[in-house]
């Protein structure tokens, strides 16, 4: 018993810990389950058939309570009859066939617009279509795909259902600790800027801001899984110790994208170059720490703080006390914001009693509203369906001219391949590539070891193991993966048919990847340069909002924070936007590439500003001590990120607020003001004045290049 035990725990450690391992083996035992009967009994097509729709289930899979998930699962199963159906009926009318998949997909990616639950079906629905026709050839009788592909996914659905039914909170679980984990890597990466030289800290920043996108992202993520579950609840208390988490989660976020003071400048003073280190140790056990949080929710093992947290924080706090009072201001105010943090994780689950339940924004509209909303030639989810299906309809054509064996690939691959964005869309092209040709290499080298048929079965079902775990984290080693269990799937059903199909597998490839390529290079691109005003104008504008809402938070606490929460996120929301614009022209043709140095500037700029903003949010319930002018100077900040908000997309640029007066006034009250709370906020305040002149200007100097080029 303890050596069952002890394994036991080895297993959980192994798979319940790590959800991705855990997701790849739960859909690789369905698969199995369905395909080993059949191929055993002498059915391979049978067998490999069901399979590819458990395949298609799990990758069609909605983030939903389980009351939400029996409706999906509904819909999923449906969809894929139709798709599969249709397909088997019009085989014999290739081009009515054509004409109708080209159609549904456009109608397919639109419905997946509404949300993430349809967007994962509507995939779905697409993807068994082309496996249907893949198919088509070998299938018994034209109507056994609509059979089989559908059962498959039924089959999955229902054992996850189960599963579910026993952990209902699960998917919330993996959520939580996949935020989290992100809070954790990016805190991990800023303990890197203490202590740091100016030269380093570009780099640095660059990293942060694109850890910041994860951060966010898991934070939305979240946010819509609560909303799910939170609909098919009656009774709402459970998810309280959820919506703490998340509360927690975003508290943590605001704290750790804070910013207080120039790293370099703070670094450059040999007095505090200990308190510095301190600093970064301090960064380092919190992401320990909020790792350890992620462990927490995932096993619902006991949270034990690291007791180094605290001792870093006491040996900070008394060094502090030795160094010059001026110079001390701004690492007085990072301490209190590390340690605020340790707090919150000290006491983790001392939640009070009677704690109200914090509401989260919903999306109101309807499922019509929201349809309508995508029926513009401007919405990147309709250019995305139209890129889509005319690369189907150009790739139908094509393999049907050309005679191409096994030529819906082409279509396969353009579905993978094809992105919203022309960044991604590129990425993915070489990430496809790579990953296939190594895979037909891997898969003909495997098939010359693995010769029987309970090995290839193996083979089998490991490569689709090993896909579904390096799905979501790398997609060019999936795609290896893939490839061999195609490979290995098609030798199951044939003989030889593995080898036969590698040639096939190659050029329906290279030719899907070049048609996605070719169409969004030349329909609807999006180059980065042309919707940077658009961004810089958004970001501005919400900066403003969410500085805004810190002030009213600083006069009056309120008990329901949603419009500050909501201000928070949709600046955060901005600058991610901001941030992968720029990353994405790093990925464009040069000669697309305007302003690249600006974009970057300005990235960085914005990332600052909204650092200091959240610095200043971190801090609002200590209140805002009386300054002098204060509703005056804010105004005036205010009324320059509005400015600047409108600059570059403004047809004729006038003359601009200046804020030289507002920064001289500010450093006036610095330096006649002693040492404390007051000056700690007006410190925070000048940098948020500072970074919006310095936004200003360079959009000057941007309006000024643009003009010549």
């Amino acid at each position: 018993m303890e050596y069952l035990q002890s394994n036991l725990k080895k297993l959980k450690n192994v798979f319940w810990r790590h959800p991705d391992r855990l997701f790849a083996l739960r859909s690789t035992i369905s698969m199995g389950v369905l395909a080993i009967p059949f191929i055993v009994a002498g059915k391979p097509f049978f067998g490999v058939t069901l399979a590819l729709g458990a395949l298609a289930g799990a990758l069609s899979e909605t983030e939903d309570h389980p009351k939400g998930r029996v409706k999906a699962l509904s819909i999923t199963v449906f969809s894929f009859f139709i798709s599969s159906f249709a397909v088997g009926l019009l085989n014999n009318y290739p081009w009515l066939l054509g004409t109708g998949f080209v159609l549904s997909t456009i109608v397919f990616i639109l419905l997946g617009g509404l949300g993430e639950r349809y967007r994962a079906i509507t995939f779905g629905s697409v993807l068994v279509g082309i496996y249907a026709m893949l198919g088509i050839e070998i299938s018994p009788a034209w109507y056994w795909q609509a059979v089989l592909l559908p059962a498959g996914a039924l089959f999955h659905g229902i054992l996850t259902l189960i599963l579910m039914y026993l952990n209902p909170w699960r998917l919330l679980d993996e959520q939580l600790a996949k935020g989290f984990t992100t809070l954790s890597n990016y805190l991990e990466k800023k303990s890197m800027l203490f202590p740091s030289e100016e030269q380093e800290q570009a780099s640095i920043n660059k990293d942060l801001a694109l850890l910041n996108i994860s951060v966010v992202n898991s934070l939305e993520k979240i946010k819509e899984v609560l909303n799910n579950y939170g609909k098919e609840l009656r009774n709402a208390e459970p998810l309280r110790p959820y919506l703490q988490r998340f509360m927690l989660l975003q508290s943590l976020h605001e704290r750790a994208a804070s910013s207080h003071e120039r790293h370099d400048k703070l670094s450059n003073e040999k007095e505090n170059l200990e308190v510095m280190e301190g600093f970064g140790e301090m960064l380092r056990q919190l992401a320990y720490a909020t790792r350890q949080v992620a462990n927490n929710v995932l096993t619902g093992s006991s949270y034990h703080h690291p007791m180094a947290l605290e001792w870093i924080s006491n040996a900070i706090e008394e060094k502090l006390k030795h160094i010059d009072a001026n110079t001390a201001q701004p690492l007085v105010l990072l301490h209190h914001n590390l340690y605020r943090s340790q707090l919150s994780l000290k006491y983790l689950d001392d939640t009070e009693e009677g704690t109200a339940i914090p509401r989260l924004k919903r999306d109101k509209r309807s499922p019509i509203e929201r349809f309508r909303s995508l029926l513009s030639f401007k919405h990147p989810r309709m250019r995305y369906a139209l890129r889509l299906s005319l690369s189907f309809m150009i790739g139908f054509i094509l393999a049907k001219s050309l005679h191409l064996d096994k030529g819906a690939w082409v279509m396969l691959t353009s579905l993978f391949v094809s992105q919203i964005t022309y960044s991604d869309t590129r990425r993915r092209l070489f990430q496809r590539l790579l990953g296939t040709v190594t895979g037909v290499v891997l898969g003909a080298l495997l098939l010359h070891i693995f010769t029987t048929t309970a090995a290839q079965v193996l083979l089998m079902l490991g490569s689709a193991m090993a896909f579904f775990y390096w799905l979501k984290t790398n997609y060019s080693v999936a795609v290896i993966f893939v490839t061999t269990f195609v490979i290995s799937a098609f030798n199951l059903i044939s003989k030889d048919a593995g080898l036969h199909i590698l040639e096939p597998r190659l050029i329906a490839t290279l030719l899907g990847a070049s048609l996605s390529f070719i169409v969004i290079r030349f329909l609807w691109p999006g180059w980065q340069y042309r919707r940077m005003p658009e961004l810089i104008s958004k970001a501005m504008q919400k900066n403003r909002a969410y500085l805004q809402e810190i002030l009213r938070e600083y006069k009056e606490t309120s008990k329901d924070d949603l419009a500050y929460r909501i201000a928070r996120r949709e600046a955060h929301l901005a600058d991610n936007e901001l941030a992968l614009a720029w990353n994405s022209m790093r990925q464009e043709p040069k000669s697309k590439r305007k302003l690249m140095k600006h974009t970057f500037t300005l990235t960085y700029l914005n990332h600052a500003l909204l650092s200091q903003i959240s610095a200043l949010g971190a801090h609002r319930e200590t209140h805002l001590p009386g300054i002098e002018n204060m509703q005056e100077i804010m105004e005036r900040v205010n009324k320059v990120l509005n400015e600047a908000g409108c600059y570059l997309q403004s047809q004729t640029q006038g003359n601009t607020s200046n804020l030289s007066p507002t920064l001289l006034e500010l450093k006036q009250q610095i330096v006649t003001t002693e040492s404390g709370l007051k000056k700690q906020q007006l410190r925070l305040l000048y940098n948020i004045a500072d970074s919006t002149a310095k936004i200003m200007q360079e959009l000057q100097e941007t309006q000024v290049d643009r003009a010549v080029n």
